[in-house]
């Protein structure tokens, strides 16, 4: 993996304006029908939400339950090699391109829990593969801390939740875990 070597004092500002975003777009959403971007799967009009369904939150205590495992998780990223940024956007991109081929059709999914478990799955594995003590010790942590929730939150009996999302999130982190890892895609990408 290339190195990104960085902290999450530098990275600190762009976490808060993230999560800044993410309760900017909350507060649009109690004037503005902001929800409705949300991601529909097999619907071209709901594929944007690929790219919104993480700023959007049905009520306090959603966004409340994805904002701090989201917060914890960026700056575990932000204090690793990783380009963040890229493996943030990655994430979004193949859990929701999933999500959106594969999830439950008719549902409305929102929320940044697919970005949460995407980030944990990542955090795991990238963990696993570097083979270096800190980052094995990151994976440790996010799997003791976070384990239980990865695990109950694909449950497909939970009325009202995304466990499609957070199963697709998952898959989406594992794949990018390999591919910038394992496969050390650096030497392709910048």
């Amino acid at each position: 993996m290339k190195n990104y070597a960085h902290t999450v004092r530098e990275e600190i500002i762009s976490i808060a304006l993230f999560i800044g975003v993410i309760w900017l777009v909350f507060v649009l959403d109690r004037l503005l029908p902001l929800e409705k971007l949300g991601l529909i799967p097999r619907d071209f009009g709901g594929i944007v939400g690929i790219f919104t369904m993480t700023f959007l939150h049905s009520d306090f205590a959603h966004i409340m339950g994805n904002i701090v495992p989201l917060v914890v998780m960026l700056a575990l990223l932000a204090g690793s090699r990783a380009n963040s940024l890229l493996i943030i956007v990655m994430i979004v991109l193949i859990g929701g391109t999933l999500l959106w081929l594969f999830g439950r059709g008719g549902t409305i999914h929102i929320g940044a829990s697919l970005l949460v478990f995407g980030l944990a799955v990542f955090l795991i594995v990238s963990g696993l593969l570097e083979k270096r003590i800190v980052p094995l010790i990151i994976a440790v942590f996010v799997a003791l801390t976070y384990g239980g929730v990865l695990i109950s939150g694909v449950a497909p009996w939970q009325e009202g939740v995304s466990w499609d999302g957070h199963l697709f999130g998952g898959i989406g982190g594992g794949i990018v875990a390999w591919l910038f890892v394992g496969r050390n895609v650096h030497k392709i990408l910048p």
